[in-house]
């Protein structure tokens, strides 16, 4: 067969397509097997229950429905897309993702715009219920028990800038206020080295009580994982440590200190387990039992030891298996209660099943913030504001919790898994082939440890 090459030409595109000669393109394995999941679970029926109160008939702008809105979210975490402007480009571009939400060639795909304004007319309650939905479909799979809990917590930079930074009273910029310090120092007309050398020489010069951004105020200034200083946003996570599925999922602010936002998530936590235990209860007789329990053990870093801590983790029947950090010794008079609780968690600490726990903390809450920030995409948001931030977390977490049932049932929870997939087909492919070449040239006694035959496939 001869090699034809591309000739430049004109050519008059056809005024009419017939739709039964469009080239079809092979399904997505992955998104294919999510969709079947997603409507036996009635996904489409459920959030439409749920986002009802937001549409009035026919008036108003044309929408997208509640089921593509979130499906268009999901595909953020499961391609790792951050913005989404990214998220609208990827569906106008790719034909798999065009079928994943049900739009045929002729329909124009959501624009950023229109996600944008969707998500900003769903509450955080809405995205919340679709996080506990998608977490009664784990539970029915038996992959959440809810009675041991990890907590951690991690930092996301905000869309924010430390440069924009005013002060809280009066609303000065940061370098007008380095300029009238400047002038107080006897510097007249100073340069941006000179302003940079008095700032690097000022001592609790990033307070958040007394800076804030103008575009974010929620954004806070905090130190990052690598050490450098932005403006941040602290996410926390609740994760059932029988499965490593996400139970609730916080957004606080980024100078808040763990013993302060455990309440909250842990609150939401046991809420969740709260709510699957009461569809358990009131689930008909046919349907599978779920089999949870109320939530007895809670697992975190040193990070989160305090007394009063403690002594709240006792007063709702949890044990606590937080390691204490070197603080010295401590004088206990007057605090009773709290050191019973102190010392009862430092016996826990010492034993063997504390050891098991801490370990399966480490991998499993540090695997869901790789997979949601890192792969995911979002350890740098590009939202604004608190609400809009966490509402795309909730939906990030629910494709970290769909993405335990894909492995469960494909073995596969991420599409980009079935590349690596079909590497190790391949490669044993590979090594039968030569393993069949070697025994037709030199019998059955071949070594592999032995250089390999030049073979070309």
């Amino acid at each position: 067969m001869a090699m034809g090459t591309r000739k430049k030409r004109e050519r008059q595109e056809d005024l009419w397509v017939v739709n039964s000669e469009v080239v079809g393109t092979p399904a997505h394995a992955f998104y294919d097997r999510l969709n079947q999941i997603l409507d036996q679970h009635h996904f489409d029926r459920n959030v439409e229950q749920l986002c009802r109160r937001y549409y009035r008939g026919r008036l108003g702008r044309p929408s997208i429905t509640p089921g593509v809105y979130f499906r268009s979210l999901l595909l953020g975490y499961f391609e790792g897309i951050d913005s989404e402007r990214g998220i609208a480009w990827r569906l106008a571009d790719s034909l798999s993702m065009r079928q994943f939400i049900a739009y045929a060639l002729t329909e124009a795909t959501p624009d950023h715009s229109t996600i944008s304004r969707t998500r900003r007319l769903y509450s955080v309650e809405t995205h919340k219920a679709v996080f506990r939905w998608v977490l009664k479909i784990l539970a029915e799979e038996g992959l959440v028990e809810g009675k041991t809990v990890s907590i951690d917590a991690t930092t996301l930079e905000a869309n924010a800038a430390l440069r924009s930074l005013v002060r809280r009273d009066n609303g000065q910029k940061y370098d007008d206020y380095l300029k009238d310090l400047a002038k107080a120092a006897g510097i007249e007309n100073p340069t941006r080295e000179q302003l940079a050398r008095l700032d690097r020489k000022r001592k609790k010069k990033g307070s958040n009580k007394e800076w804030k951004n103008p575009y974010d105020p929620d954004a806070r200034i905090a130190k990052m994982k690598d050490g450098s200083t932005h403006m941040a946003h602290k996410a926390e996570h609740a994760v059932d440590l029988s499965s490593g599925a996400l139970l609730a999922v916080t957004l606080q602010g980024a100078d808040q200190g763990d013993t302060t936002t455990i309440h909250q998530t842990l609150a939401e936590a046991g809420e969740a387990v709260a709510e699957l235990m009461e569809h358990e209860a009131t689930a008909p007789a046919e349907e599978p039992k779920i089999h949870l329990g109320s939530v007895e053990e809670v697992v975190a870093d040193k990070g989160y030891h305090s007394g009063a801590v403690l002594q709240d983790l006792h007063a709702v029947d949890c044990r606590s298996y937080i390691p204490e950090p070197e603080r010295g010794r401590r004088n206990w008079e007057g605090k009773e209660g709290e050191q019973k609780q102190v010392y009862a968690n430092r016996r826990r600490i010492r034993g063997a099943r504390s050891k098991r726990l801490q370990k399966k903390r480490s991998e499993l809450t540090e695997r869901s913030m790789a997979h949601m920030y890192e792969t995911g995409g979002m350890r740098r948001v590009h939202l604004k504001g608190r609400d809009n931030i966490l509402k795309r977390l909730l939906v990030h977490a629910g494709g970290f919790n769909l993405a335990l049932i894909m492995r469960k049932l494909v073995g596969i929870g991420k599409p980009r898994r079935l590349q690596g997939a079909f590497a190790c087909i391949f490669a044993c492919i590979r090594m039968l082939l030569l393993y069949a070449w070697s025994v037709l040239r030199t019998g059955p006694g071949f070594n592999f440890a032995q250089q390999e035959p030049a073979v070309t496939f």
